[in-house]
């Protein structure tokens, strides 16, 4: 199955712009705070793939001088849209000459490397390596694989049963339930494992990673959000240079 980048399209920036943390989304953020409290010290955050700006807008709540970057012109148009005062930048893929090193005390990855191939995100980690403070973490937050084969209460995948099958740097296809456009999205599969080590070869120590799950009292209706988790949050600080 070929690759191709979903959010480069008017439409689907105009959909996805309408997205809050709400339902399965709303487990993607929950723990967030309190990892920030934890492991972040500073307040100057890189929103890495920040889309139509919903994850630069969070890190702002939280109380950040955010930067959202991202690589769709489309996506950019929206966040400045949604929040005309915030600061947003659209970047080519992979170029980061526009932003200071070591510099970010947070630099923050929403579902980002869920839509990279598998062979630019090693080379990504370790440029955006560079731009964190010294002290400085990085937050991503990705899909994991069990995402691709369950139903939620925000996503449905059963329309597409070759996800079962699908190996580390597949494609896989996701429907979004929470906005208009259902198309697919086309997502790379990468198992936990697989990013444990592109983090050791990038130069990363993993200071924590946890698989939220619901609590079963939210304002959800939930479908298997107690029991499976859809999301990852890995929380990395640079171990050497490389």
């Amino acid at each position: 199955m070929d690759f191709h980048n979903s959010y480069e399209d008017e439409t689907r920036a105009e959909a996805y712009a309408k997205l809050d943390f709400t339902g399965t989304y709303y487990l993607a953020v929950r723990d967030i705070p309190r990892m920030i409290a934890t492991y972040v010290k500073g307040t100057n955050a890189l929103d890495f793939g920040c889309g139509t700006g919903r994850s630069t807008r969070f890190l702002q709540h939280l109380g950040f001088k955010t930067l959202g970057v991202d690589i769709s012109k489309e996506m950019i148009a929206r966040a400045r849209k949604y929040d005309p005062k915030g600061m947003y930048r659209c970047i080519d893929d992979g170029d980061f000459r526009s932003l200071l090193l070591r510099s970010y005390d947070l630099i923050f990855s929403a579902f980002t490397f869920d839509n990279i191939p598998q062979e630019k995100k090693r080379t990504l980690f370790q440029s955006l390596k560079t731009l964190l403070a010294d002290e400085g973490v990085l937050i991503n937050l990705v899909s994991t694989p069990e995402m691709y084969t369950h139903e939620w209460t925000s996503f449905t995948t059963k329309d597409y049963p070759e996800n079962t099958r699908a190996k580390s740097g597949d494609v896989v296809l996701i429907i979004t339930k929470d906005f208009a456009d259902d198309r697919p999205c086309y997502d790379i599969l990468c198992p936990e494992k697989n990013y444990r080590s592109i983090y050791q070869k990038s130069g990363y120590l993993v200071l924590a990673s946890i698989k939220p799950l619901a609590q079963g009292n939210e304002p959800y209706q939930w479908v298997n959000e107690t029991t499976i988790a859809p999301w990852r949050i890995d929380v990395l600080q640079k171990a050497f240079e490389t």
